[in-house]
């Protein structure tokens, strides 16, 4: 079997740099990096991952921890999505991805630092956490390096990535005015989620940017879940008929919302438009195709284990990433109709 000492002989350096050039530090030159990994290929070296982590107290391995993951989560394919983009990062840079699901009955029994001690994670990317999660706080008073999705938490172990919220609404807002529309309602998700806040306050900003009035009325929330939103959107359009045009903050509330146009008799997007916002997979597929806003999900997993393994190597790192989102237009809106 193939040691540090045999590619150390090969390449005529010492052990301590073959170690610490396989290891990723910095402080090895790129043309040695380079010249090394080369001859570990050629000799079929192995490392002993296990024995490697007790020496340098480092596992070289980060996991994807996931709150609330349900039935609902694999049809909107926001997490497998999250997890593709955590995953092709940590193959291009040897790390190995461990993934583990948290609930409130297993917090109640494990505080989060015992959970990544357990499964022997060098850091920890958290998506799906509410903000009122009591996990949250111990996040930030943990000394485990952490990227969070969709949370704006800065600390000296804590960073995060999202997408631009509140730009995104107000893309969705100024489709529906150039199309007409006036009369704007918004499903969002829920109180304790930093993606509904952002998109409410995108939302006001829209309509106000066109001195349209924001109605409280009309921003109801729908849990992130068809179901949910279905009902919401029901209640709505009986109590306000005169509204043309409804933004969901997810696109499984916007499938619920045009299940609601259809149950009172009417029909997306000819008497009401319904625009969502992530273009999950079945957006595309949705009869008719939702309109959305599109932001990249396994850019947003990339972008976190990116982040994540350079706090991780000690690297000066930003501590946030902010990505873009992109205006989506299907069939589920158009040009506003005068109801009366």
């Amino acid at each position: 079997m193939t040691t540090i000492k045999d590619i150390a002989r090969a390449a005529g350096v010492s052990i301590t740099t073959v170690s610490r050039a396989l290891n990723g530090y910095s402080d090895v030159s790129e043309k040695t990096r380079k010249k090394i990994i080369e001859l570990s290929k050629e000799l079929n070296y192995s490392p002993n991952t296990l024995a490697r982590g007790l020496v340098m107290n480092k596992s070289k391995t980060i996991g994807l921890l996931v709150s609330g993951f349900s039935k609902e989560s694999i049809k909107d394919n926001f997490t497998f999505e999250v997890l593709a983009g955590i995953n092709q990062y940590a193959a291009e840079t040897d790390y190995d991805l461990v993934l583990f699901n948290t609930n409130s009955t297993m917090q109640r029994e494990k505080t989060y630092t015992q959970l990544c001690r357990e499964r022997r994670v060098d850091g920890v990317i958290l998506q799906g956490i509410r903000t009122d999660d009591p996990y949250l706080q111990e996040v930030v008073e943990s000394n485990i390096p952490c990227v969070l999705i969709d949370i704006p938490v800065e600390t000296d172990n804590v960073a995060f990535v999202s997408t631009d919220n509140v730009l995104g609404a107000e893309k969705a807002v100024n489709h529906l005015i150039e199309l007409g529309h006036r009369n704007i309602a918004m499903i969002n998700g829920h109180d304790h989620a930093f993606v509904s806040r952002e998109r409410l306050k995108g939302f006001k900003q829209g309509l106000g940017a066109h001195g349209i009035p924001f109605r409280e009325e009309w921003a109801v929330n729908g849990e992130f879940t068809e179901k949910e939103a279905e009902k919401a959107a029901l209640e709505l359009l009986k109590k306000y008929p005169e509204i043309t045009a409804v933004f969901c903050a997810s696109d499984l509330m916007a499938f619920g919302a045009v299940k609601a146009v259809s149950t009172l008799g009417m029909s997306v997007p000819q008497d009401v438009s319904i625009i969502g916002y992530d273009d999950i997979l079945l957006a595309e597929y949705f009869s008719p195709g939702l309109t959305t806003i599109a932001q990249d999900r396994q850019m947003l997993g990339f972008s976190a284990a990116r982040l994540l393994t350079e706090m991780l190597q000690e690297e000066s790192a930003p501590k946030h990433i902010v990505l873009e989102t992109k205006l989506k237009i299907r069939q589920t809106t158009a040009q506003a109709r005068n109801r009366s």
